[in-house]
């Protein structure tokens, strides 16, 4: 049976895998949540694996509120870059295979077509900045690693786009949605089924990928699907704005060629 480590299990990522645990009987996960393995602390991830032997670790501890990070980027890089290094450094050691998930944010948005695993990386944000130093570390510190880039990611679970529009439109409240930006919503189910392929398939294409559900859409456009989707599209007034003020950079178009 192969052993699992999943870190920051109670986000929606974790979530979603603990979701499908009961699918995958080959595999013996161990979930913890941010309480009980701080990434950012070698001592905290030390004993984890003093106790264990892993076949893999799936790094879903992230810092991860685009807008506060620009205000507190220390912590973001304490736990997007430095976190990272200390798991890399941690699964290098104990010949653990890491899987990595990282943003669409670390690139700026001016490709204008959809970014390949061999563009150029430049993030325009705090929480790209961390994001792709994290990379750079799982990178310099591992020989077998999956880096797996995803992007506007939502679920059933936490805080995200769809719940926020779904509970707004089933109070009756009107919407104010912008244009501006286009990526891929994915959902956090799809992306947990991709990374427990890399693990039931045995993959050794070690390296960087991306993956998304693979759909163009703004965000307006994505609020009317979900609203088309709940049937409350036509109970619902619904607005296209150009610019919604936001305190972070966002890159204007982000999409990402999945490779799946």
């Amino acid at each position: 049976m192969l052993s699992v480590l999943v870190t920051g299990a109670n986000g929606q990522l974790g979530k979603s895998i603990q979701e499908l645990q009961g699918d995958y009987p080959e595999i013996e996960f161990h979930f913890k949540n941010s309480g009980e393995l701080d990434i950012s602390n070698e001592n905290s991830i030390a004993e984890v694996f003093a106790n264990n032997k892993f076949d893999y670790c799936i790094n879903c501890a992230a810092y991860t509120n685009v807008e506060i990070a620009e205000r507190e980027p220390q912590k973001a890089f304490l736990v997007n870059s430095q976190g990272t290094a200390n798991i890399a450094r941690e699964c290098e050691a104990n010949g653990t295979i890491l899987i990595h998930i990282s943003t669409d944010y670390v690139f700026d948005g001016a490709k204008g077509e959809p970014y390949t695993i061999l563009d150029k990386t430049n993030p325009i944000n705090v929480y790209g900045a961390s994001k792709l130093e994290g990379e750079v570390k799982v990178r310099a510190l591992m020989k077998r690693f999956f880096i797996v880039r995803t992007s506007w990611l939502y679920s059933e679970f936490g805080n995200n786009f769809y719940k926020t529009i779904l509970a707004k439109a089933q109070k009756g409240e009107p919407l104010s949605i912008t244009d501006a930006q286009t990526g891929c919503p994915t959902h956090a189910d799809n992306l947990a089924k991709y990374i427990l392929s890399l693990i039931i398939l045995g993959s050794t294409d070690y390296g960087l990928k991306h993956f998304t559900d693979g759909v163009e859409h703004t965000w307006y456009s994505f609020a009317i699907d979900i609203l088309k989707k709940n049937s409350l599209l036509e109970k619902t007034e619904v607005q296209k704005v150009k610019n919604y003020r936001t305190f972070a950079r966002r890159p204007v178009y982000s999409v990402l060629e999945s490779e799946h």
